[in-house]
């Protein structure tokens, strides 16, 4: 990246530990980043990255012990809360933290206007300084628009050089450019998004500023990051230069192990002996859709954003409200425009969306709550609900799934995102489904709880189930697919089966199918 990395550290972190009761979540961890650096960080669910961050940002207390160097100075411990605004910290999480019903200007306002006690605000004034911040790095973004009518991605950039612009204005306190901590940007945003992200970030490294991305995604590591740190078990597993490094180093170091790949069975299926049937299906975006599945048969929707693939899970389960189509299901026919959650479960069709706690689980019930809840019927009697038989069920199904740590009576959102996802797919997996409908099943996921899941969903299809995946990711839908439908303007504009399922293929497909999104329905 230009121009060169400095030598000289921005960060360094010495001998951090941290430990929850008798839980120990980091342990001894050093690490380095310099001057105008990407630094990447990695890890599994519950390695460590979160507790790291937090301890950066005052949110965690480390073990005594550990020592915080920042520009040269050494930083007491723990932080209070607040300071590390001061100190050229600047965080941004994966909910960034905007006010979606205030406007971009106000947003970007909020904490002058906390900090400071102001009688009158010249507006005119502000939305020009906005707009003046937004030209220095070539963001074409209205300071007038209101944050929750902008994209996802318009609203990832605003929340940075919201960042950014703090530490800019604390500059004199600290002596440095600033350090910008990007806590999994990128898993929301298509892919012209994470472009336009990352073109951000270099821009922004360009200036002198160092910046920590932490991301599940080892691509994007090596797309974006100089060096790279893997944590695993609370520990610095190493630190590798990305230039030189490939894609199944940093695994075997994130695992601990060399992984072997899941590989879908590439048998093409779907045709005569089709057991479930789509016909006429429409919704907001897609229109008139058929398709055809065969019993055991994974099936991938795929597309750019707006091409209407994620709905179509959606529109079969009845969460949202489809406006034609039909699903014929082992021999009987339903209207999907009728269709509710409640005759789709008694129907035995599992539906896990992609927003894992907002809508696909309930984060402050315990795990035997969000495993039981499609099947409370076999533990109640009456007005009775049969609670130790509940929580004793839910503690072999986290077995079977090796859920980690498998108690039933912990809140859902007490667990890594892998394990949530573990949990959401097993309950589903639990009423043996006839339809299984998942949308961006790996979403957030590290790499080794990635091939548990995928094998789960295999174990589900070879047992006779039906399952369908949408997914932006083209490398799992490779990995997990018989076949795949590629979308274009609601429409399928190609599909893929048996040796043409591949990474390549199907990202090909999705770039090129936009002029073809009137081909013949899938069979």
């Amino acid at each position: 990246m230009t121009p060169p990395i400095s030598a000289e550290p921005a960060l360094e972190i010495s001998g951090l530990s941290k430990r929850f009761g008798g839980a120990v979540a980091l342990d001894g961890v050093s690490l380095s980043v310099r001057r105008g650096e990407v630094h990447g960080l990695l890890g599994q669910n519950g390695s460590g990255k979160s507790t790291l961050i937090k301890i950066l940002s005052g949110f965690h207390a480390p073990e005594p012990g550990g020592r915080l160097t920042l520009y040269g100075k050494d930083v007491p411990l723990p932080l209070p809360a607040g300071d590390f605004r001061k100190l050229g910290l600047a965080f941004v999480h994966q909910h960034l933290g905007l006010a979606p019903s205030l406007s971009v200007m106000e947003n970007m306002c909020l904490s002058d206007f906390a900090a400071e006690a102001r009688w009158l605000i010249d507006w005119r004034k502000e939305s020009q300084r906005i707009r003046d911040v937004f030209a220095e790095y070539a963001l074409a973004i209205d300071p007038q628009a209101v944050v929750g009518d902008l994209p996802q991605v318009d609203r990832c950039l605003v929340a940075i050089v919201r960042a950014l612009e703090e530490v800019r204005a604390n500059q004199a306190q600290h002596g440095g450019n600033g350090i910008l901590v990007l806590d999994e940007p990128t898993p929301f945003l298509p892919r012209a998004g994470v472009d336009r992200l990352f073109a951000l970030v270099e821009q922004i490294a360009a200036r002198g500023a160092s910046v920590i991305f932490v991301s599940h995604d080892v691509e994007e590591i090596l797309q974006i990051t100089d060096r790279a740190t893997v944590l695993r078990d609370g520990k610095v597993a190493g630190t590798l230069e990305t230039a030189s490094a490939r894609p199944e180093d940093f695994v075997e170091m994130i695992v601990g192990r060399r992984v072997e790949q899941y590989r879908a069975r590439k048998a093409v299926a779907g045709g005569d002996d089709a057991s479930v049937e789509i016909t006429g299906l429409t919704g907001q975006v897609c229109r008139d859709l058929d398709i055809r599945l065969a019993n055991g048969e994974v099936l991938g929707l795929t597309g750019l954003i707006g091409s209407g693939f994620d709905e179509v899970p959606a529109l079969i389960y009845g969460a949202r409200k489809a406006r034609a189509g039909q699903l014929k299901l082992d021999g009987s026919t339903f209207e999907l425009a009728n269709m509710t959650p409640r005759t789709a479960i008694e129907l035995r069709i599992g539906y896990l969306p992609a927003d894992r706690i907002g809508a696909s689980g309930a984060g402050s019930l315990p795990v035997a709550d969000n495993l039981g809840l499609p099947s409370l019927s076999r533990f109640s009697s009456g007005l009775r609900l049969d609670r130790g038989g509940l929580f004793r069920w839910a503690g072999d199904v986290g077995r079977a799934h090796d859920v980690r740590p498998n108690d039933p009576a912990l809140y859902l959102e007490g667990l890594s995102g892998g394990n949530q996802q573990k949990v959401l797919l097993a309950k589903w997996l639990e009423i043996e489904p006839r339809l299984l409908l998942l949308d961006e099943p790996t979403q957030g996921v590290d790499v080794g709880a990635r091939q548990q899941v995928f094998a789960a969903i295999d174990r589900a299809a070879r047992a006779g189930a039906v399952v369908l995946c949408a997914s932006t990711d083209a490398e799992q839908l490779a990995q997990i697919c018989n076949r795949v439908l590629v979308f274009a303007h609601g429409r399928i504009a190609a599909e893929l089966a048996g040796d043409d399922v591949t990474k390549e293929e199907i990202t090909f497909q999705c770039y090129t199918g936009l002029s073809t999104s009137t081909a013949a329905p899938a069979r």
